[in-house]
């Protein structure tokens, strides 16, 4: 059954009062007494009034100039992922009168990322989704932006005492709880496991020192910390000797590690150094479906997967800034995505470019 089209002379008729106190209403504007405003909301209510959104774009002729301040892709292809959540968005929202400008930093180059944020203000645009990777240097953009009346949506990285528009993203503190219970459940004799930081920036990643203390939180709560050693370390490397060099050393001091828990979405990279080494007997931990890691789960040396929807990040952070500029509508401070763990049993119904 076709659903019937409300329209404000509907609600008018209904509350019997003129389309232009029902607009009024509506708007939040010009004067309308309490008695008359509390009787056309509920009308509104149980009539499930949607406002044509559309329609009023193409009447007023109003454009949105929304710019997202994201990594390069070609640097990490993590960052692919949001793109394509972001196109899609773009694509469904334009006919609304919004364009998106990119502007694209390096992961790995704090000067990279003030040039273009920099930039990003400069063009003084109606909203802003923002990848917060360098905690420090991103702060004064914050306040800057706060001071011109910019909403600004942070994806990927949560930070605390700031005040965005709204955060997307995972909670990073339970999605080091859960990585700590996989492992909990899949090693039940007393061992060593490490938490893995693969080429960053540590100081500068409030998400991942969350992620981290999440895990080893995990054990204290649990009453664990006897039974289990947790050790963190970080790995920055560019050639694979090296690499294997140091995981070599670690494993020689801790003769009973046993697991590996990698906090971005690297894990691929210890995948490969199990493989060279024919090591069957380490679990591995971490994140993201980017093609190495995929390969490495069919591979068998990737357990587990925690997927950040990362898709979803991008796609959600625009649509929240739409939805309070365009569509008017109230917006959680917070929407976290849910934490979804894959294995190789389950990993096909996550590989449609559609999710």
């Amino acid at each position: 059954m076709k659903k019937k089209i409300v329209r404000i002379k509907d609600i008018a008729e209904r509350a019997e009062t003129s389309k232009g106190t029902v607009d009024r209403v509506l708007h939040n504007r010009g004067r309308v007494s309490e008695e008359v405003r509390e009787k056309v909301l509920q009308i509104i209510k149980e009539m499930n009034y949607e406002p044509n959104f559309l329609a009023q774009s193409l009447k007023t002729q109003r454009t949105y100039n929304f710019i997202a301040l994201i990594p390069d892709p070609k640097t990490d292809p993590y960052w692919e992922a949001p793109e394509t959540g972001l196109a899609k968005a773009e694509k469904e929202l334009r006919q609304y009168g919004i364009s998106i400008s990119r502007f694209i930093f390096d992961p790995h180059d704090v000067d990279s990322f003030i040039t273009k944020a920099r930039e990003a203000s400069n063009e003084n645009p109606d909203g802003l989704l923002v990848a917060p990777l360098f905690y420090k240097e991103v702060l004064p953009f914050f306040k800057e932006w706060e001071n011109s009346n910019i909403p600004y949506v942070l994806f990927n990285t949560q930070i605390a005492d700031v005040a965005p528009l709204c955060y997307i993203g995972q909670d990073s503190y339970q999605s080091g709880f859960l990585a700590a219970k996989i492992l909990n459940f899949g090693l039940p004799s007393a061992c060593t496991m490490m938490v893995v930081h693969i080429n960053e920036d540590l100081p500068n990643s409030a998400h991942l020192i969350t992620k981290e203390k999440g895990f080893k939180d995990f054990f204290v709560k649990k009453g664990l910390t006897d039974k289990y050693k947790v050790i963190g370390t970080e790995l920055n490397f560019s050639e694979g000797e090296l690499f294997d060099d140091k995981l070599n050393e670690l494993r020689k001091s801790e003769k009973d590690l046993k697991a590996i828990y990698v906090t971005n979405s690297k894990a691929f990279e210890i995948a490969k150094y199990l493989e060279r080494n024919h090591i069957k007997d380490i679990k591995l931990v971490g994140y993201d479906l980017v093609p190495q890691n995929i390969h490495y789960i069919n591979e068998g040396y990737i357990d587990f997967v925690i997927n950040q929807n990362p898709v979803g990040q991008g796609y959600w952070g625009i649509f929240q800034l739409a939805n309070y500029l365009v569509f008017k509508k109230d917006i959680s401070s917070i929407k976290f995505l849910p934490l979804d763990i894959i294995t190789l049993e389950n990993l096909e119904y996550y590989l449609d470019p559609e999710q």
